[in-house]
């Protein structure tokens, strides 16, 4: 096994962040219909809009699992307005383990919802 399924396998296994927040003031929830993954998260932002600290739960594929995981190790002292503008090819990239084409909506549903929560603290705050 190469080094990049070794950490993807490590990720999904022994998730990292398991668990929602006790003290997160944001919490969202995603859902992938073709394969039926789907996550919640919890993060706990500051009043600058960083990000403190992530939990999420959920249940799906290694792939989705794992990026989450590995999504949350990234995203802790980010500010919200950076996830916000942050694209999908971006993330994959924040990854740092190449995605294939077939599994690039299993790797980005965590994202998704970490932007979803973070338009809805936008939304919250305005």
């Amino acid at each position: 096994m190469d080094i990049y399924g070794e950490i993807l396998l490590d990720h999904f296994k022994n998730p990292r962040h398991l668990g929602l927040l006790k003290d997160g003031n944001i919490l969202a929830e995603d859902l992938n219909p073709m394969c039926g993954d789907k996550v919640t998260v919890s993060l706990k932002v500051d009043d600058h809009g960083i990000i403190q600290n992530f939990g999420f739960l959920g249940n799906g594929c290694a792939i989705s699992v794992a990026s989450i995981s590995l999504f949350g190790d990234k995203i802790i002292g980010q500010k919200l307005d950076d996830i916000l503008q942050m694209s999908g090819e971006e993330a994959i990239k924040l990854l740092e383990i190449p995605i294939s084409p077939g599994r690039v909506k299993c790797a980005l549903l965590g994202f998704s919802c970490i932007k979803k929560a973070a338009t809805l603290h936008k939304s919250k705050n305005n």
